[in-house]
């Protein structure tokens, strides 16, 4: 079966096209400025990658064009979209309706509609990648793989704060999540690594411009950083993670900022970037601190302190630790960021190799990076979070 996957954003589609039989990415790249002008990068294994600006007034038009470049003569890679047997689309957050993924219908996209409000910065924008998929190929069945479904398994005391609970029951607040297609496909493969799932206890640390933590017990999230939306847990690239509640309305009144206002300035203008002042991106704050800037090494401190505490708690939580994994962006690329958050944790069984982690970055395998004696592996796995949304998809349209 062929399957695309998709991923929108508000300005941009990226995209996959797998073929099952082998789960080898036949093709993939991204549409982007949609809106604005335009720009296609198309790339295939063996080829030569094609690159292409080209108006994209909508996300409808952006899909046109990838579907005609991957069944273009020149640079496809199918003859026509007929070869195209189903569409997987990654959604960020699901709410209180979705613990699995899901067959597109009338009834889920209306339901999806509903999900805005936790994640408003994406929700609006995966509604306009399925959008244009039923406009282009309206009669190829398409599923939502979403990041909150496997943080579902979490106990009610650890997802419910501790707020009244009739708002809890009024707007569903409550801990979802995030990154869970990426926690799962992670956990999964050092489940395999350990040669069982049952019995296991993993923190899976999926670092990125946006960060989140897990603990995964036989195989089945039981916590994890973020919460009822994105913003909660560690520091991330311009968002300030977990913070007294207090300070919110303190800074509101005394910036006189609307909460639409104090909402962009946690999600924009805090973590590495607010710390540092200098940019929310890790390889820029690692450079910064070999110049010896200060804040810079603030703001890679706090991120590292903040990884080790949850590494704690965690292990607490599940009455032990297995295995650590980092993944995605900074925990596949950034070394230094794994040797501070496994540092000093020699009393807790954690020994990381720092010769070979030094070593790890911009490759594409899983790595053992604990020495030999450490009772806590620590492993980089890079992710695959494509990989888990075409085999979502191709199952629940097999079973049509």
């Amino acid at each position: 079966m062929k399957v695309l996957v998709v991923n929108a954003g508000s300005s941009s589609l990226k995209y996959q096209l797998f073929d099952t039989a082998t789960y080898e990415v036949v093709a993939k790249g991204i549409c982007e400025r949609i809106g604005i002008d335009g720009k296609i990068t198309h790339k295939m294994p063996g080829r030569e990658n094609y690159v292409a600006e080209l108006p994209m007034p909508n996300h409808s038009v952006a899909t046109r064009i990838l579907v005609d470049t991957l069944t273009s003569e020149q640079y496809g890679c199918i003859k026509s979209m007929d070869e195209i047997e189903a569409v997987g689309h990654r959604v960020v957050h699901g709410g209180a309706f979705f613990s699995e993924s899901m067959l597109v219908t009338p009834d889920v996209v209306e339901k999806l509609k509903l999900c805005n409000d936790f994640a408003p910065l994406h929700t609006p924008a995966h509604l306009m990648g399925i959008e244009g998929i039923t406009n282009e190929m309206p009669n190829v069945p398409q599923v939502l793989v979403f990041d909150t479904a496997f943080h579902q398994t979490m106990p009610d005391y650890a997802y419910m704060y501790p707020i009244s609970y009739d708002m809890y029951e009024k707007y569903s607040i409550r801990r979802y999540g995030a990154h869970g297609t990426s926690h799962r496909y992670v956990a999964g493969e050092m489940c395999k690594i350990l040669g069982k799932t049952e019995g296991t206890k993993i923190v899976t640390c999926h670092m990125g411009n946006g960060s989140s933590i897990s603990a995964v017990k036989d195989g089945k999230v039981v916590d994890t950083s973020m919460g009822f939306t994105p913003l909660d847990g560690v520091e991330m690239g311009t968002r300030c993670g977990s913070i007294d509640p207090a300070i919110v309305p303190f800074i509101m009144e005394r910036e006189n900022m609307t909460p639409a206002e104090m909402s962009e300035y946690m999600n924009k203008k805090c973590g590495f970037l607010g710390v540092s002042g200098i940019s929310s991106d890790s390889r820029d704050i690692e450079a910064a601190i070999l110049k010896g800037d200060k804040r810079a090494a603030l703001a890679a401190n706090i991120l590292a302190y903040q990884i080790k505490k949850y590494i704690g708690s965690y292990a607490a939580a599940m009455n032990g630790l297995d295995a650590i994994v980092f993944t995605a962006g900074m925990g596949e690329n950034n070394p230094e960021l794994r040797e501070r958050a496994c540092a000093n944790m020699e009393y807790f069984g954690i020994k990381l190799d720092n010769e070979l982690n030094a070593k790890m970055h911009h490759q594409p395998n899983t790595v053992k990076l604990s020495l030999p004696d450490s009772k806590v592996e620590v492993w980089l796995i890079p992710t695959n979070e494509e990989l888990v949304i075409a085999t979502d998809t191709e199952r629940i349209v097999n079973a049509l």
